[in-house]
This record gives structure tokens, sequence and C-alpha cells, in this order.
């Protein structure tokens, strides 16, 4: 397996149409835990995991896994959306654990090891997540990973049936 950063126990590297089986039943296997938090429907049929790997085609998106490195197996998932070149150099991270890998330290280590890769090899300088308030686990892993809180924003996000509130966090190159 060929990663584009290693930890002591996870490596990060791109999503693609191979992760399809395991991505499916991960999402499948966490749907109920997942769903107050991610917006939209859970990546559960093969359609909707050809058109999550289609986003990433284009420039304004790019998709990475989080994998085990004693298994291989996929413990987590994080992207970067909207990414704004330029004078800019900027993207929002959306990011998941799974119901059977949440709370094991995976997590953490993959995003310290994205937030590297995307300020390095990606040449951005500045990272953004928007997190739901009540989402503890969330707030503890991005503040884990460097970030900073930068403000808050009402009916960020349309989650779960409604419009929920979020925390923005921001991470910027010279802060790592």
């Amino acid at each position: 397996m060929t990663y584009l950063a290693v930890g002591s126990r996870v490596g990060i590297r791109r999503v693609s149409r191979r992760d399809r089986s395991e991505f499916l039943t991960l999402n499948r296997e966490s749907a109920e835990f997942l769903a107050p938090w991610m917006p939209g429907a859970p990546i559960t049929t093969p359609e909707a995991f050809d058109a999550y790997i289609e986003r990433f085609i284009g420039p304004a998106h790019d998709g990475f896994v989080i994998c085990r490195l004693d298994t291989g197996a996929i413990a987590g998932r994080a992207n970067i959306n909207n990414i704004i070149r330029g004078t800019h150099q900027a993207g929002t991270l959306g990011y998941n654990a799974y119901a059977a890998t949440a709370g094991r330290g995976y997590m953490t280590e993959g995003l310290r090891l994205l937030v590297q890769y995307a300020f390095g090899e990606l040449a951005m300088h500045r990272l953004e997540a928007n997190i739901q308030p009540s989402n503890t686990a969330s707030l503890n892993l991005i503040k884990r990973a460097g970030f900073q809180r930068e403000g808050y924003s009402p009916n960020f996000q349309f989650i779960d049936g409604a419009w929920r509130d979020h925390e923005r966090w921001a991470i910027t190159a010279e802060m790592v």
C-alpha cells in the first residue's frame, strides 16, 4: 500500500474506486453513529460512492482515507473541500471516524498527517473545520490536531433534518 504520509499507527492515502466495498460497509455500519453530524444521506450505495469519488476529479475537492498500518483497514476518512487557490490557498476540512474505530486515536494521528501533507505537498496555507457545538468528540479531535477556534456560525449547515449551528476552527501553515 502506498501512502502519502505515514505515522506510527496510520497512513493516509487518496480514496479510490478500489475502496468501494469497504467504504460502503463502514458507512452502513456507522449510519446511525454519523447521522447527527454528517450532511446529506450516508454513502451506502455504489451509486452514492461513485458520485462521491467523482467530486475529487476537479481541483475544488480532495478525498482521503486514514488507514491502520497493521491491517490496511480504513479507520476514517477526510476531505478537503471548497479549495481556493491564488491568494487564499485554503480549504474546508471534513472528516469522520467510523463506529468501530472511534475513540482509538486513529483520527488524531490521521488528521495531523493530513494537515502536514496539505501544508507541504498541496501547498495549502489554511484549513478550516466547522463543527456542531454538541459534537464534543469532534471538537476534542480538532483541538488535538492543532486547530484554534475562530468563531460561531448560527444555522450554518442542514444536517439530520435541521439547520445546525457550528463552531468555526482553523489552522494555518504558520501554526504547525
